[in-house]
């Protein structure tokens, strides 16, 4: 239900890892060309299972302990991701005289997991106030 600020966080989560990406570069090789992460298999798959999950998580608003659980999952998977974004810019060659950039589009991750740990924390909050009206029945 779009009234649950999870409900917000998690759409704005979903707009960094399933729309966002598409659009910003994650870092600028030595030779001038822009890598996105649809470039590299791996990275698409991730952030493609992080989008489903982000999807499946809204859709399952009902069902709060396994919105939950889906996202402690989809911030591991965001966390897998930002170390792989950081060692593969880490490792880039060629860093000579013309210098390799690193694009905001690899820090990302970083903003879906805070979101994701905003919405655990409202369901989380929900959770709570359920059960503390079931004990007064």
């Amino acid at each position: 239900m779009i009234q649950r600020i999870q409900t917000v966080y998690l759409i704005l989560t979903f707009l960094i890892t399933g729309v966002l990406l598409f659009f910003i570069p994650l870092w600028t090789l030595n030779n001038g060309k822009t890598f996105y992460f649809m470039q590299d298999q791996f990275y698409t798959i991730l952030l493609g299972l992080s989008t489903m999950l982000t999807i499946i998580s809204i859709i399952s608003y009902k069902k709060r302990q396994n919105q939950f659980v889906m996202g402690r999952l989809n911030i591991i998977l965001n966390l897998i991701l930002l170390g792989l974004f950081v060692y593969r810019s880490l490792n880039l060659s060629g860093e000579t005289l013309a210098v390799s950039e690193k694009g905001i589009g690899m820090f990302l991750p970083i903003v879906a997991i805070v979101l994701l740990v905003l919405a655990n924390k409202a369901i989380k909050k929900d959770e709570d106030l359920v059960k503390s009206v079931d004990r007064l029945r």
